[in-house]
């Protein structure tokens, strides 16, 4: 049940029938919150001057560095936004190939939606249809396994980019497969994908409410709040965070990431009011450009993407390993 918070008191919208504050709420409360110092977002530069080049913010070396370190053990970062169109399956595939592309291996993009995501169809290679329903049918026998052969039968149901740099695990078509991902289910995915990957993307899909949502929220190492510059899109993101922390979960909702995704050539006038809202709610705020490689909503290239884009999101999953 969504609740939003105005003046520091909890309003339950879906009960009292009344409509939800406009979305002047939300700014009032940027503007009026405690200052926020966020990471500066990639290549923007909040005077009038507009975009920057990536480049003089910090060089290369040092987030490619920042992505290459030893995570410890493997980690899961869980991409959610309950609203859709807010370049949550972007997000996940961009940000495991950019790890990817900087550690060389070991990285994974599942598809976790259970409402027929379309991760599956946007990453990797069609080498197979083979799907998350595939895997829970032979889980047992995967799981039993170990070593290269272990590697190997898990191969049998993954995808890969085009590049290796990452692999997939895409959704299923058929919807009663949700069913079969409650938490146990989940868990158990989870803890296989880790003893072969070191960082493991998850799109999380757009119901809350939902077994598989849940439980890859409770799992996350990192949270990334995936938003565009949209009314409707910042303030759905808010509603969640409201949400997680009314679940005793205000810990993960601190060591987030916020990546707002710009979907148009020129930046929202909106975006450095969000940037500096989520800056008070979240430990960073990543900005990544619009891109035209992106514009299709077809199969996504990593090598296609324009060099500011792609130290865009160079910047922001090394800010998202920073919470590693």
């Amino acid at each position: 049940m969504w609740r939003l918070r105005e003046d520091d008191t909890v309003t339950d919208w879906s009960r009292s029938g009344e409509s939800a504050p406009r979305w002047r709420t939300l700014l009032d409360r940027a503007r009026g919150s405690r200052p926020a110092t966020p990471e500066q977002p990639n290549g923007y530069d909040p005077s009038p001057g507009g975009w920057r080049a990536a480049q003089a913010v910090s060089p290369v070396d040092e987030f490619v560095a920042r992505l290459r370190r030893d995570f410890g053990r493997s980690k899961v970062v869980a991409f959610a936004n309950p609203k859709g169109g807010v370049h949550k399956t972007t997000a996940t595939v961009l940000c495991a190939a950019t790890i990817g592309s900087a550690r060389g291996r070991g990285v994974l993009a599942w598809d976790d939606n259970e409402l027929r995501g379309t991760l599956g169809l946007r990453a990797g290679s069609a080498r197979h249809a083979r799907t998350i329903r595939h895997l829970i049918q032979n889980l047992v026998e995967v799981e039993n396994s170990s070593g290269q052969e272990l590697i190997d039968r898990l191969d049998e149901f993954l995808r890969h980019a085009s590049d290796g740099s990452y692999d997939v695990l895409a959704g299923d078509e058929d919807h009663r497969v949700a069913r079969l991902l409650d938490p146990a289910m989940v868990w158990r995915v989870l803890e296989l994908l880790r003893r072969t990957h070191d960082v493991i993307c998850v799109d999380t899909g757009n119901n809350v409410e939902s077994a598989n949502w849940q439980t890859v929220i409770k799992a996350a190492d990192q949270l990334v709040v995936t938003s565009v510059p949209r009314e409707d899109a910042a303030f759905t993101a808010d509603w969640m965070l409201d949400l997680l922390e009314e679940m005793g979960m205000g810990d993960v909702v601190a060591n987030a990431v916020t990546l707002l995704s710009c979907p148009t050539p020129t930046p929202s006038p909106m975006l450095n009011d969000l940037v500096k809202h989520f800056g008070t709610r979240t430990r960073a705020v990543a900005v990544v450009p619009y891109d035209p490689a992106l514009e299709t909503g077809s199969s996504i290239d990593y090598s296609s993407l324009r060099p500011e884009t792609r130290m865009a999101w160079l910047q922001a999953a090394a800010a998202v390993s920073d919470g590693f």
